[in-house]
Order: C-alpha cells, then sequence, then structure tokens
C-alpha cells in the first residue's frame, strides 16, 4: 500500500516537514539519507535560530528536532533513494533494496559544500573550519580569518566577515577572481580585505591543538610555502545540492538545484515538492529551510485533499 507522503531528507527541512505533515494525519516516512540531521551535525554552536537565549550546538537542535518529530508519530527509515519513478502516481522510490510507493514526495535532501578535502580539515569542522560565514562568522568578532575562493560566493563570506573580524585574507589559486566585476570591486576597496594570490592550502593547523591556528600556504608558482596566522577558515568554493537520483524527472536549474513554483514548494512534476538546500542556493540557512520545509507540507497536504 503506498504512502500518503515521503519525505526524503532528515536536516531541519525535512524534520520540519516531516512534523507539520505528522500534525496534519499524514502519518509520514522519513528517509533519513546518510548524514541524518544534515548539515547541522557538523556545526558547533548555533546563535541564530530563534527560540534558544544560549548557544545550541547543532548536533544537539537536530536530535530535538528528531526527538520532537517522534513524538508526533513520525516514521524513520535510515538509507538512501537509489532510484525514483516520478512518471506517475503513486511515485516509487528505492532505498537499500526496497520498493517504496507514496502518493506525494517532499525532496529535502540539502547540499554538500565542497571541501578542500584535506587531512587536517575534517577534524577542525567546527573548531575553526567552516562553509558558511553567514553562520559562524559572529564567533570570530575581533579575530583574523581565511577564505578559500575565487567566485561571488567567496566575496560575499569575506565582505560578510568583515563586519566581525580585524582582518580576512582571501586565498585564490590564481591572480584574479572569478567573482563579477562588482563583487571584484568590493572586495578590493575594502580595507579588512587582503588577498593571497597564486595560493593553495596544503594543511589547516593545528589538530594537535584542537583548534585553527593558521594555515600553511603554498605558491603554485613558484612552490614557496609559508604559513598565515588565523583563527578560522571559511571554505567557500560552492556546494553540490543532493539531487542526482531525481535528475532527467524533476526541472533543475544548471547547478542542479530543483526548481519550484513561486510562492509555492511545488516542483515540475505534480505531487512532489522540494524544501531546504536542494531547492535554495541563495540563503542556505536552518531557519529558511526549516520554513521552506513547512510550507512544502502544508503544499503536500492540500494537494492529497484536493487528488482524494
Amino acid at each position: 500500500m503506498a504512502e500518503k507522503v515521503i519525505i526524503v531528507g532528515a536536516g531541519a527541512a525535512g524534520l520540519t516537514a516531516a512534523i507539520y505533515a505528522a500534525r496534519a494525519n499524514l502519518n509520514p516516512v522519513v528517509i533519513e539519507g546518510m548524514q541524518p540531521g544534515g548539515q547541522l551535525t557538523i556545526t558547533s554552536d548555533v546563535e541564530n535560530f530563534p527560540g534558544f537565549v544560549d548557544p545550541i550546538a547543532g548536533p544537539v537542535l537536530m536530535d530535538s528536532m528528531r526527538r520532537q518529530a517522534e513524538r508526533v508519530g513520525v516514521r524513520f527509515m535510515s538509507g538512501e533513494v537509489a532510484k525514483a519513478e516520478l512518471a506517475k502516481r503513486p511515485f516509487v522510490l528505492e532505498v537499500e533494496g526496497k520498493r517504496l510507493e507514496t502518493m506525494a514526495l517532499i525532496i529535502a535532501t540539502g547540499a554538500s559544500a565542497r571541501w578542500l578535502g584535506l587531512p587536517s580539515e575534517k577534524p577542525l569542522y567546527g573548531k575553526g573550519v567552516s562553509a558558511c560565514a553567514t553562520c559562524d562568522g559572529f564567533f570570530y568578532r575581533g579575530k583574523e580569518v581565511c577564505v578559500v575562493g575565487g567566485g561571488d560566493t567567496a566575496i560575499e563570506e569575506a565582505l560578510f566577515l568583515t563586519n566581525f573580524c580585524t582582518m580576512v585574507t582571501v586565498i585564490h589559486r590564481r591572480d584574479e577572481l572569478r567573482a563579477s566585476r562588482i563583487m571584484r570591486d568590493r572586495a578590493k576597496k575594502n580595507p579588512k580585505i587582503a588577498f593571497a594570490w597564486n595560493s593553495v592550502v596544503e594543511e589547516i593547523l593545528d589538530i594537535s591543538r584542537g583548534e585553527v591556528t593558521g594555515v600553511r600556504l603554498k605558491d603554485v608558482k613558484t612552490g614557496k610555502k609559508r604559513v598565515l596566522a588565523c583563527s578560522g577558515v571559511f571554505i567557500a568554493i560552492g556546494h553540490d545540492p543532493n539531487t542526482k537520483p531525481f535528475k532527467g524527472q524533476l526541472e533543475m536549474d544548471e547547478q542542479g538545484y530543483l526548481v519550484t513554483e513561486k510562492s509555492s514548494m511545488k516542483t515540475s512534476v505534480e505531487g512532489v515538492f522540494a524544501a531546504g538546500d536542494c531547492q535554495d542556493q541563495k540563503y542556505r540557512q536552518a531557519i529558511t529551510a526549516a520554513g521552506t520545509g513547512c510550507m512544502a507540507a502544508i503544499d503536500a497536504e492540500r494537494f492529497l485533499q484536493e487528488h482524494g
């Protein structure tokens, strides 16, 4: 028998959608994926999620959301969607060799930040290494930080960080930014932004201290190495939406983000909705993801009412 609604993803968007769907008596199933809790599970303190006077650790926040979902009757299934058939209803999902059917589908699979892939990077997640200046910039008030990247995202992050930091060094492997001209001009005119041209990060220091103290840079032209002291490293080389199982079946932009209708979470296929970072490459915040999760659940509920 087909489920009323299946939600793919268990981050802020997916769990919020699940809570709303459960309260609407839709008996939802959440497919958790390989990173239950989403990107907040690698975030240390969260200070910008409304309702918490004191900072709350990202994993603790997501655990609370999950337990709230369980309390209202949400069912959870571990695994990833390997294949989706969305040409007709009920929609079919293949998860860990099992075939699931659903009358409505909410995709909240998020987006994955691109990382440098250094051995010294992962151990320092949330301890000075971040992929979100909006989330973590406040913690670096009065400190010096680095931003790795040369596109619009990197420069936006760098400009934002100048609101808190004494100096922001943009590390770029080329001798000219890839960002748009207006963003380049803003960055170069900002006295708090410096540039490390033709440079790549070879190592983030210092794992032994459990915090970021600097980066070891290599000049790609001369091979010369040097250490640049800093208290934080922001990786800004882009994100990849986790939408591969739905490619060719749902409308996406050129980067793979799901396209939704204005003022709704409806995708190009009737009965399929999207929420969170898999359709939002602009804001990428836990609170906006939760908001779109709420919208997707309400859209799904109304769709199911209209279609029996």
